[in-house]
């Protein structure tokens, strides 16, 4: 009971709240539209090789990964990892989100200058995500306003870090939605399901930054380095 603060709750619902609400939205999103099938048939990772074919890029390697929605695109080794259900499905659902990774490997390859600076931070971020939240948290605990501080500081770091993401994110997702009909992957009528997808994914970077920014205010406020009252 000593460490429950009601204020913590008040600044974290709306976080919580938006979390909540975009992952609902990402699982019922691609739910519904993993059961509707392209018109042309190919899969996610075919489709996803269109793109980089059509980009002129040769050394991405399509790979298949365990997990669900464990998608992702390694700039270091150049590997575009899809999930079972969109690496072998020919679902509006697994195209999209295939296509979406295959817009980062194009990113990588145009050299796009927030992938690289969010390349970049991924080190900074994994330290303040570890230490700068238990600093700050000790900081209040032992009322040292210079701990916050500390703490906050590295802890500004992963908000950097989110905020950089959401650029990457949304233009890989622009990419993704504009090739996949340009190419003939996916009719203009279809497009309607890969836009859900990809915009309920795309909500949940930004419920990740408002959530991170929250928590900041909540311990520079408590600590009274901000508003001027501890």
């Amino acid at each position: 009971m000593f460490f429950f603060d009601p204020t913590y709750l008040f600044f974290m619902a709306p976080g919580l709240a938006l979390s909540l609400w975009a992952s609902w939205r990402v699982k019922s999103s691609f739910r519904k539209y993993s059961r509707v099938p392209s018109s042309r048939g190919i899969t996610g990772a075919e489709a996803a090789a269109e793109l980089l074919r059509r980009a002129g890029i040769e050394d991405v390697k399509i790979v298949r990964t365990p997990g669900k929605l464990s998608d992702h695109y390694n700039p270091i080794t150049k590997t575009l990892a899809l999930s079972e259900k969109v690496h072998d499905s020919a679902s509006i659902a697994a195209l999209g989100v295939a296509t979406h990774e295959a817009g980062h490997a194009i990113q990588h390859a145009h050299h796009y200058a927030p992938l690289w600076v969010r390349s970049l931070l991924v080190p900074t971020a994994n330290i303040g995500s570890s230490i700068g939240y238990m600093v700050m948290f000790l900081g209040l605990i032992m009322s040292s306003t210079n701990m916050v501080l500390v703490g906050a500081l590295l802890f500004s770091a992963v908000l950097f870090f989110q905020i950089v993401t959401l650029p990457v994110e949304f233009n890989a997702s622009r990419r993704a939605k504009t090739l996949i009909v340009e190419y003939g992957i996916i009719t203009q009528q279809e497009r309607v399901g890969v836009d859900r997808v990809l915009n309920a994914a795309a909500l949940t970077y930004v419920a990740a930054a408002i959530s991170t920014l929250l928590t900041l205010l909540y311990f520079l406020m408590r600590s009274g380095l901000l508003g001027g009252r501890r």
